[in-house]
């Protein structure tokens, strides 16, 4: 359990992105997440929940509600309960560097024991989210040779929340962040805003120098003081010779 988030953890370096580092959580839950993720490629990462992080895949064109039609989910690494409430841009040069929206978000349930059916190969769950509703099946297709991760498909089952295929796109339909009501471009835009005022913000001085300078406050009324009384020492010196 300890190493669930070793990868997600070793791609990232979390004195340059938002993104959180998170735990492994002892709390079971049952959320998911979608987030549109403008990265190289556009994709839309699906997460669900499940022994204390999220499973996630990258679905490539994005989840269809036509049943039939097959979306490539490519299995990414685990990612901590935390980035489900993560909206904002990575830093290009990092790992998926681009803006990410949350798209949808809600609860799911899977259909039989979700252990089992991920380590067999077909997952069948069902949403409760603001947007996609209903039954969903992921299916692990067999590796090629050379391929190091796992491709799966994402296809929608066939229920009252399905489409047809004239249908219009839900994701043409709902292009809008369920958690700000924001676009990619005004995330993309407010992420840039916000890396330009830290930058511009000017730094804390340190304990260390503040004491320093004090002390150097000091040392001058001092000195001062010194220079005051030989001065007068003096003089009266001065008065007595005279």
């Amino acid at each position: 359990m300890a190493s669930s988030l070793k990868t997600y953890r070793g791609k990232r370096r979390f004195d340059v992105t938002a993104e959180p580092k998170g735990a492994v959580t002892a709390k079971r839950g049952h959320a998911f997440v979608i987030q549109k993720h403008a990265a190289r490629r556009l994709h839309y990462d699906l997460r669900l929940e499940l022994d204390g992080v999220m499973k996630s895949w990258a679905v490539t064109r994005g989840p269809s509600l036509v049943p039939g039609e097959k979306r490539l989910a490519v299995q990414v690494e685990n990612h901590p309960i935390e980035y489900n409430k993560f909206e904002g841009a990575i830093p290009q040069g990092q790992y998926g560097g681009g803006t990410v929206m949350i798209w949808d978000r809600g609860t799911w349930k899977p259909e039989h024991d979700a252990r089992h059916a991920l380590t067999k190969g077909h997952l069948s769950f069902t949403l409760h989210g603001k947007k996609l509703h209903g039954g969903w099946h992921l299916v692990r297709m067999h590796r090629r040779p050379g391929e190091k991760r796992d491709n799966w498909l994402l296809i929608k089952q066939q229920d009252d929340a399905a489409r047809r295929p004239r249908d219009k796109d839900i994701l043409e339909e709902q292009q809008l962040s369920v958690k700000t009501g924001r676009s990619m471009d005004e995330i993309a835009k407010a992420a840039k805003r916000k890396s330009i005022a830290k930058k511009a913000a000017p730094r804390k001085t340190t304990g260390r120098k503040k004491a320093g300078k004090k002390t150097g406050k000091k040392t001058k009324k001092t000195t001062a003081k010194r220079k005051s009384k030989r001065k007068r020492a003096g003089d009266a010196a001065g008065h007595q010779l005279a």
